[in-house]
């Protein structure tokens, strides 16, 4: 594969994305978005993309907090510092990833009928609010993210929804679960929700092994979100004209 740093801004905020892209394309291939967790797009995110690039797809780690801005490993603290201010403004979130789908989009051997977004933890949440926002992508993947919509008025949902949450993830509590299952059913969403039993948060994560927190890697729970990960969105693009991941 071939990837490349991207420079894009939200207004005056300077954002820094990270393309990947098959070797093997012969013409545009579908877009996945990934957005990240609380620490930033950091290795971890831009691993993500390149995992959409083996399969045939280009995948765009997009940025959600500045240039250069990034929380670290254990620190909650400083994390939810960097979080918050976007998941306390749900308006402000919608147009800073609208910006990062938005810069993808442009860039060449991109097919923009075929694009799809998943985000990981925070990303969850900021891939949900792209589908509230009616954006025109295809679907959303929720992986370990928090499901509880923001005090903003939602457009249409036409994206597909899939969700892949761990049954015991402390930041995610069983009412907020329900609350979203009746959301997206009132509003005639395709929507997939697939439950991990005995997982928790930030399951496909290595390094994630904080049961106190309730932050601890799961192998197997890995394993099944990505196979489901996978059929959704070859699902989605063979759909919407043909892919020729397999």
């Amino acid at each position: 594969m071939s990837n490349q740093l991207l420079e894009y801004r939200d207004g005056e905020t300077l954002l820094e994305g990270y393309l990947a892209l098959p070797d093997s394309a012969t013409g545009p291939v579908p877009l996945v978005l990934v957005a990240h967790d609380w620490t930033g797009r950091r290795d971890f995110a831009c691993r993500a993309a390149d995992r959409m690039a083996e399969w045939g797809y280009a995948g765009f780690a997009l940025d959600m907090f500045g240039k250069g801005v990034f929380g670290k490993d254990g620190d909650a603290e400083g994390n939810a510092a960097l979080m918050n201010p976007l998941a306390s403004d749900r308006g402000r979130l919608r147009q800073r990833i609208l910006a990062g789908l938005d810069c993808a989009r442009q860039q060449p051997g991109i097919d923009t009928s075929r694009i799809a977004a998943i985000g990981y933890c925070f990303g969850g949440m900021c891939v949900l609010e792209l589908a509230r926002a009616g954006a025109d992508v295809l679907g959303v993947v929720s992986i370990h993210g928090i499901f509880a919509p923001g005090e903003i008025d939602n457009r249409k949902i036409t994206a597909s929804v899939l969700c892949l949450h761990g049954h015991d993830d402390p930041m995610v509590p069983p009412e907020q679960v329900l609350a979203f299952e009746q959301e997206m059913t009132a509003a005639g969403v395709d929507w997939q929700l697939h439950t991990y039993g005995n997982t928790m948060h930030a399951f496909t994560n290595p390094k994630a092994n904080n049961p106190d927190f309730g932050t601890v890697y799961n192998e197997t729970a890995q394993r099944r979100a990505y196979q489901a990960l996978r059929n959704f969105l070859r699902e989605l693009f063979q759909e919407a004209g043909g892919s020729k991941e397999s």
